[in-house]
């Protein structure tokens, strides 16, 4: 490749990644993940604070997307990393499925009166356990298991 190439391969990944990112945070910020999520924790002095987490995040997300980064406590960091993953996650779906009001419906079609809490706890572990399988057994999803 010449050196002109090389420059509008970096512009054009750094653009649709500006692109890509205003995107998703514009989304958030639709949704209403964090105003939900201060008025819902009752910490609505803290929501500059979600603001630069989740912008921050992004940021870091990124990076690891371009460098291989290597941790220097691997397992460690990476239990922590995916935990806060995970919640964040968490957070964007509940706040989706709440704006789109897909529970009230659910529950309405459904005819479920009680239970509600299990209903939600059933989701929140069929996640995760979903996860747990494909991040600690590789090739799980691959070889037919399912």
């Amino acid at each position: 490749m010449t050196a002109v190439a090389h420059i509008l391969s970096v512009l054009l990944g750094f653009s649709s990644g500006i692109v890509v990112s205003g995107a998703v945070f514009a989304f958030i910020t639709v949704v209403g993940v964090v105003p939900r999520l201060a008025q819902k924790t009752r910490t609505t002095q803290h929501v500059k604070f979600y603001e630069s987490a989740i912008s921050a995040g992004g940021v870091f997300g990124a990076l690891t997307g371009l460098v291989n980064i290597r941790l220097p406590l691997g397992w460690a960091l990476a239990i922590p990393f995916g935990l806060a993953n995970g919640i964040f996650f968490g957070t964007l779906a509940m706040s989706l499925a709440e704006v789109l009001n897909v529970i009230p419906i659910l529950t309405r079609r459904g005819r479920i009166q009680h239970g509600m809490f299990y209903l939600v706890l059933a989701i929140a572990i069929g996640k995760m356990i979903g996860a747990l399988l494909y991040f600690l057994l590789p090739g799980f999803y691959d070889s037919g298991n399912m």
